[in-house]
C-alpha cells in the first residue's frame, strides 16, 4: 500500500514538474500583440489567431524593428529629409534664437535661413551611418528583450533602440556631422552670426556647440521617424508586410 501512494506521489510531482518546465516556452497573451499556443511544441499556425514559438516572436520583432530603421534612415538621409520633415527639421538652437529673430529684423534673414539649411543636410549626411548601428543592436536582442518590447508600450522598440544605440550613434554622428557642416559652411555662417549679435550693445553673448547640438537634433530626429514606423506596425495591419509580421502582431479577432 505504501508502494502505491509513494507511486502516486511521484507521478503527481513529476507531473507538476513537467507543466511548469513547459510554462517556460508558454507565450502569455501580450495584450492582443501575440496569441497564446495550445502547446508548446506546435510550430505551424492557421491565420492571425494561431500559436507562435519563441523563435518565431523574436524572428518577428527583428523583422519589424529592421523594416522600421530602414524606413527611417532612408526617410532620414534622403536630401531634404529633414529640411523638409517639420516633425524632425533642426531650428536654429534655441539657446540662440534671439540672434535669428534680431538678425532676420535688421535684414539677415536670408543667412539665418542658410544656416538653417546647412544644420539640416549636415543630418541628413550623417543619417546615411546609422543603420548599421541599429542592425548590430538588433542582432543582439535577447528574448528578454523581446518579451518586453511585446509587452510594452508602442514605442518600447523605439526606446530599446534608443538605450542601446544613442552613445554609439553619438560617437559616430559627430564627426560626420562636423565634416557636413564645415562642407556646407555652416559653422562659418554660424560664427558670422553669432559674432555680429555679440557685437550688440548690452545682449547676452551666445556660445552654443553648434556640434553637439545638430547631433542631438539628428539623432532625436531618427528615433522620431523609427517610432511613427513603430507604431504603423504595431496598430495597422496593412503595414506588416509579411505572414509572420501579420501573426506576431496581429490583434486577436
Amino acid at each position: 500500500m505504501k508502494k502505491i501512494r509513494y507511486s502516486l506521489v511521484l507521478t503527481a510531482l513529476l507531473g507538476l514538474h513537467i507543466a511548469a518546465s513547459a510554462q517556460v516556452f508558454r507565450l502569455p497573451k501580450l495584450g492582443g500583440i501575440l496569441t497564446t499556443p495550445s502547446t508548446t511544441t506546435k510550430t505551424t499556425t492557421q491565420g492571425s489567431t494561431g500559436s507562435i514559438t519563441q523563435d518565431e516572436a523574436a524572428r518577428g520583432l527583428k523583422e519589424a524593428l529592421t523594416q522600421g530603421i530602414s524606413k527611417g534612415a532612408d526617410q532620414a538621409s534622403q536630401q531634404d529629409g529633414f529640411y523638409l520633415n517639420k516633425l524632425i527639421r533642426i531650428p536654429f538652437p534655441p539657446d540662440a534664437q534671439r540672434v535669428a529673430n534680431t538678425l532676420r529684423t535688421i535684414g539677415l534673414g536670408s543667412q539665418v535661413d542658410k544656416f538653417e539649411l546647412s544644420l539640416n543636410r549636415g543630418a541628413e549626411d550623417a543619417a546615411k551611418s546609422a543603420k548599421p548601428i541599429f542592425l548590430a543592436a538588433i542582432k543582439s536582442l535577447t528574448f528578454q528583450d523581446v518579451w518586453g518590447i511585446l509587452t510594452g508600450q508602442k514605442d518600447a522598440a523605439t526606446n530599446y533602440l534608443r538605450r542601446t544605440t544613442t552613445t554609439q550613434l553619438t560617437t559616430a554622428f559627430k564627426p560626420i556631422i562636423q565634416q557636413s557642416l564645415d562642407k556646407v559652411n555652416a559653422t562659418r555662417y554660424y560664427t558670422d552670426l553669432t559674432t555680429r549679435y555679440n557685437r550688440i550693445p548690452l545682449v547676452q553673448p551666445v556660445n552654443t556647440d553648434l556640434n553637439q547640438y545638430a547631433t542631438d537634433k539628428a539623432i532625436g530626429g531618427l528615433f522620431t521617424l523609427i517610432a511613427q514606423e513603430e507604431a504603423n506596425i504595431r496598430e495597422n495591419p496593412v503595414a506588416r508586410g509579411s505572414e509572420l509580421l501579420r501573426r506576431v502582431f496581429g490583434k486577436k479577432s
